[in-house]
């Protein structure tokens, strides 16, 4: 399409997808091999969370097979753990950013000023900013890592940026720019994006949130589950596989390919050429002057009997990456008999297990613990100082309703009310009221001066 002619005329955008994060791999293969003008040409890539981490990989040029390692390497590593994400050797951010510390080029930060956008959370506020220009290769790293960072889930103390606390991306915006026409959008889950997988579920109703829609349906609050608890590596290499399909789909659809592709993997057989003006219900493919009338369908990993020969060198990776450790030791934890004599020494193990990797967490922690000290004594002065703003907006608001009552009709209230809610002795109670705005009394009016004067008799007569 004429859209997609102009180098620098359109941008990409990855939604965050957490363990899912595989599938903009698989999109991304489709559209190097398929379409590659469309990351070529592309003016900019932006992504929060894990799509933050496909971007800066498109930039700094990694291939296939280092992508699918890594992020299933991952998964691997979760499978081993005895208790999957809640075992305390579990730590997905040390883990991401020893990666990026060996992965990434040292130009990093040359290659992705302007070109790459990364979506951020600013704690506590809920702001969102998008980063686009980076001084050194620690500030790509260290952004990416506040992208990444879900609260709770990866730890309790926000990473810090230039000075500031942030989190996830995708909790405030989960695909930059959605909105423009120019921009490609990528998500793992069911709706209305760019590139998703197309939903075969009849409900019609959609989420909007985070700068996204979901189709709020079963299979996407499936896809939201294994995207923070993973699933086995093969399931995650079948998203990637999808992501690829997808990607195709969008590119028949929009006339960007030579050749029906999916058609053919459906029907075996290539669409006939149309005869005649176009039909409006159909997609149509003009290329080298040849007007196709095909509707693209919707072709899923399980109708692919052999996906090697769409893209071998994907298919490739995939498989390679799913590999596990063939040692015998490492096949035996895996086996019936392994996995259930693990489940038995657990009450033996995991306090050791605790008290070595929080060990080893507290000693990664100590550079840190100044500014993150300062950072939480910061934090618990605002607090405080929120609850006595408010409080004392509060009781402000009841002085000068009690204060507007006719001083006939406060007496006739003051006794039922104080007996009732309050017992025979009220002066507890009303006595630092009227101390607190006594105190105050100077800075905002003269009502809480009178209200001393009337309520703090009384309290002392009951």
């Amino acid at each position: 399409m004429r859209c997609y002619e102009d180098e620098g005329s359109w941008s990409l955008s990855f939604s965050g997808a957490g363990f899912l994060g595989l599938y903009h791999v698989g999109v991304t293969r489709c559209l190097s091999e398929r379409a590659p003008h469309l990351l070529q040409g592309a003016r900019r890539f932006y992504g929060s969370s894990s799509g933050a981490l496909n971007a800066v990989s498109i930039i700094a040029g990694k291939s296939v097979d280092f992508c699918c390692s890594h992020l299933l390497g991952m998964v691997k590593h979760v499978e081993q753990l005895s208790l999957g994400i809640f075992h305390p050797a579990f730590a997905p951010i040390e883990h991401i950013r020893q990666q990026l510390q060996d992965g990434l080029p040292s130009n990093i930060h040359i290659l992705a000023s302007q070109r790459l956008g990364i979506s951020l959370t600013h704690w506590p506020d809920g702001r969102n900013i998008i980063v686009t220009s980076f001084a050194t290769r620690e500030e790509v790293i260290q952004a990416l890592v506040c992208s990444l960072y879900f609260p709770f889930y990866c730890g309790t103390i926000p990473p810090e940026f230039r000075g500031e606390r942030y989190i996830d991306g995708a909790l405030s915006n989960n695909l930059p720019f959605a909105d423009c026409p120019s921009i490609i959008t990528v998500s793992p889950f069911h709706g209305t994006v760019d590139i998703c997988p197309q939903s075969t579920s009849a409900s019609m109703h959609e989420l909007n949130a985070f700068n996204a829609s979901f189709q709020i349906s079963m299979k996407n609050f499936f896809l939201g589950f294994i995207s923070l608890i993973p699933p086995s590596p093969e399931v995650v290499a079948d998203h990637c596989r999808q992501g690829y399909l997808d990607a195709l789909r969008f590119l028949e659809r929009r006339g960007l390919t030579n050749e029906p592709v999916l058609w053919m993997l459906v029907s075996k057989e290539p669409p006939a050429p149309a005869d005649g003006s176009q039909d409006t219900g159909h997609d149509r493919g003009q290329e080298g002057g040849l007007s196709l009338d095909w509707a693209v369908p919707n072709v899923r990993v399980k109708d692919v009997r052999d996906f090697e020969q769409l893209s071998p060198e994907l298919e490739a990776a995939l498989k390679k990456a799913c590999v596990r450790d063939p040692s015998t030791w490492a096949r035996f934890c895996r086996s019936g008999l392994g996995r259930a004599l693990t489940y038995l020494l657990l009450p033996y193990t995991l306090p050791f297990e605790y008290v070595y990797f929080r060990s080893r967490r507290l000693v990664a922690w100590l550079p840190d613990v100044p500014a993150d000290l300062w950072w939480m004594q910061g934090m618990l002065q605002s607090m405080a100082l929120e609850i006595y703003s408010r409080s004392k907006d509060q009781l402000l608001r009841l002085v000068r309703t009690w204060a507007s009552i006719p001083r006939g009709k406060q007496m006739s209230l003051y006794h039922p009310l104080s007996h009732r809610f309050f017992g025979a002795c009220p002066r507890a109670i009303f006595a630092p009221i009227a101390l607190f705005c006594a105190l105050d009394g100077e800075r905002s009016s003269s009502t809480p001066t009178f209200l001393f004067v009337i309520l703090l008799p009384r309290a002392a007569c009951c």
